[in-house]
């Protein structure tokens, strides 16, 4: 009887770090750093999430712990004795102006530099305080877990430390000092790099930029605070110092807002990464210098979660690359946005003129479509039958796009980014407004809905004229027999690989716009059109008004001629290329693949099928269209979201914001309001009303 209780008699639950130093009743030194980093080690690994169920929510464990700094004083005096310890005996230069900004060298330079310490890691000093920041989070993925705690959880933590961030200790003082004047340096060397000073306003260019001011205030509050002048003194220099500051972030908006007109490169892109970064950094320093016993602990929290994150993630080529290239593809898809607006309809006159634009669009590939199928009776070799049919379709697609017409599988890669700026949080303070973010994709709906059924009401009767047409004149038909029951099969939806091949074009759909946002940032970025109405050779040859006209066209219309062109091949060698490897690799476009169902359909004789088998292609035809857009909307929205530096997981009410309002608003996804809506949207913004770019 004994054994069996002894057997289930609970364990006494062994104290955890916090009650262990509550019992023990030591206090640590500042002088240790040995005991001060280990305590710290041990403080935030209760934080970190465990196995246990009370400690797998990161969160709560720190929300807890903070809740223990409150009501133990000894337990907070150990925390704030054992930061002092690592602060007094570390340097701190290495942590606030190299981590997490990459190095003044150029792109190409940092990203083979990044792939040697991915091979070789680089050598820390254990003096330095990054080692601190390694040794505390020690796991290589401890920054996912920090990075799911709010940020208001963190400045609670933060503000309940309540840590002195006083500069009476000499220590830290110089080595503030001397990470704010290497900041400072880098600021003013990068503000007069050509890719930045060409890209100012005039005023500022012909004088001292505030890139450049703001080292001489840095200069004057180092002697300030050098020869120990009075607070107010140190107050006002550094006060300065911050209003200059800020007047650098208004010049880097400025570049900002002017790519829309002038395009971006991944050098300029780089460049102003780089000083964001020091900016950020220069403010945080001079905000602990100005002797106003006022610390900004939401600047610090971004810090702080800044090097956590980068010195887990400072080898990641993924992560440099995405940093890097971010801005850059905010660019390409801002330019692909403000096209995007063009494809979403407000009101119903919208609605019924995208129908007439898509009907246009249907008119044109259904000749599209025959020519395809005519020139495939050709005798040739893969390569030139496969050069022929990019040919055929990229003149259809530049036809389109020349003609004003609509082609539905060609809106989403333009609308996703316009949706995406529902979300911008470079356009937008706070939390963004997802009811209206709800209203845009319901119009998106609606819009894609009106192009599709214009592309297909026209595409179905007229093919099926044309190949009516080509049978009385030639006598022959376009396909008969087999080869037209297998063009038939081709689109059905489980008797053939239709709607896998539909996400392949998806994707591809997706491509081309990013080709197109590509070239017509290229276009602006390169100033072609000035370069061109200033060409030697032309300016002789062409009238200033023919030569203008060329260069306006030039820069409005090559970024959708080029995504034309690369769709146009992209669909034209896919079926070729997956022959000539003898995989099962090929396109279905939904107009294309409605017009080869009339061809097919004729060939082989309204009577021949079955009523049951016509149904399901058809129904084929609509699915290929569905996974068309689906996959192209999807990648292109995920770039577009990810490349304005938004993690979709931050808005988890998002899916559930859009169903509610399709439950409430049913009619809006499908078809205009009765009476135009006078809720303002994002895609009716003045910021994003700019004017077609062409791409």
């Amino acid at each position: 009887m004994l054994y069996i209780r002894n057997m289930f008699r609970l364990r006494k639950k062994s104290p955890g770090f916090i009650e262990t130093v509550l019992l023990r009743g030591e206090t640590i030194e500042a002088e240790d750093r040995s005991s001060g980093l280990s305590f710290l080690v041990s403080f935030f690994t209760e934080i970190r999430p465990g196995i246990s169920r009370k400690k797998k929510n990161a969160e709560s464990n720190l929300r807890l712990a903070t809740g223990q700094l409150k009501l133990h004083p000894s337990l907070l005096a150990n925390l704030q004795q054992a930061l002092l310890s690592q602060l007094l005996q570390t340097k701190l230069t290495a942590a606030i102006t190299e981590s997490g900004i990459p190095l003044s060298r150029g792109f190409w330079q940092e990203l083979a530099n990044r792939l040697k310490h991915k091979l070789i890691p680089e050598l820390q000093e254990e003096t330095d305080f990054l080692y601190v920041i390694n040794s505390i989070f020690f796991r290589k993925d401890d920054y996912q877990w920090v990075e799911s705690i709010s940020r208001t959880a963190w400045i609670g933590f933060f503000e309940t430390l309540g840590f002195s961030f006083s500069i009476h200790a000499h220590r830290i003082k110089n080595e503030l000092l001397n990470s704010l004047k290497i900041l400072s340096f880098q600021v003013a060397q990068l503000g007069l790099e050509r890719e930045v000073l060409n890209y100012l306003p005039e005023t500022e260019r012909n004088h001292h930029t505030a890139f450049v001011r703001q080292n001489y205030l840095v200069h004057e509050l180092e002697l300030i605070l050098t020869d120990n002048h009075s607070a107010e003194k140190i107050s006002n220099i550094s006060t300065a110092v911050k209003e200059c500051i800020e007047d650098c972030y208004m010049l880097l908006n400025y570049i900002r807002d002017s790519h829309a007109e002038k395009g971006a490169s991944i050098q300029q892109t780089y460049l102003m990464l780089i000083l964001s970064n020091c900016l950020q950094r220069m403010l945080l320093i001079a905000d602990v210098l100005d002797a106003d016993n006022r610390f900004d602990t939401g600047r610090f929290t971004d810090l702080f979660l800044l090097l956590v994150r980068n010195e887990k993630r400072k080898n990641s080529i993924r992560e440099f690359l995405s940093q890097g290239l971010g801005y850059l593809a905010y660019q390409i898809a801002e330019h692909k946005g403000d096209k995007g607006h063009t494809y979403i309809t407000e009101t119903r006159a919208g609605f019924f003129k995208m129908i007439r634009s898509a009907m246009w669009g249907g008119f044109i590939i259904s000749f599209t479509a025959i020519l395809k199928n005519l020139v495939g009776k050709l005798k040739l070799a893969p390569f030139p039958l496969g050069f022929l049919y990019s040919v055929n379709y990229s003149a259809g697609f530049i036809l389109i796009e020349e003609t004003k017409s609509t082609l539905a599988t060609k809106q989403p890669a333009f609308t996703a980014s316009a949706v995406a700026g529902s979300l911008d949080t470079k356009k937008m303070e706070g939390e963004p407004d997802l009811e209206n973010l709800a209203a845009t994709v319901a119009k998106v709906s609606r819009s894609q809905i009106a192009s599709f059924f214009g592309n297909l009401v026209v595409v179905f009767p007229l093919t099926f004229l044309l190949a009516w047409g080509y049978h009385q004149l030639t006598g022959h038909k376009i396909v008969n027999g087999e080869a037209a029951f297998k063009m038939l099969k081709d689109q059905h939806p489980w008797r053939s690989p239709a709607l896998l091949y539909a996400c392949f074009t998806g994707f591809f759909l997706f491509i081309s716009g990013i080709i197109a946002g590509y070239w017509q940032n290229k276009i602006r970025y390169g100033q072609i059109r000035e370069r061109l109405i200033r060409h030697p050779v032309l300016k002789v040859s062409m009238s200033q008004k023919r030569l203008t006209r060329l260069a306006d066209y030039v820069e409005k219309h090559i970024g959708a001629l080029m995504g034309s062109i690369a769709l146009g091949f992209f669909l034209g060698f896919s079926g070729v290329v997956g022959k000539i490897v003898g995989i099962p690799f090929d396109i279905r476009h939904i107009t294309i693949a409605s017009g080869n169902v009339s061809i097919g359909l004729y060939g082989t004789g309204m009577d021949q099928v079955t009523t049951f088998f016509m149904m399901a292609v058809f129904a084929g035809v609509l699915g290929i269209g569905f996974f068309n857009f689906l996959v192209s909307f999807a990648l292109a929205f995920t770039v577009a979201v990810k490349s304005r530096g938004i993690r979709l997981s931050q808005y988890p009410r998002l899916l559930h914001t859009i169903g509610r309002y399709l439950v409430r608003h049913p009619r809006n996804f499908f078809l205009p309001e009765r009476k135009a809506a006078p809720q303002k949207s994002p895609s009716a913004s003045p910021a994003n009303s700019t004017e077609e770019n062409g791409t």
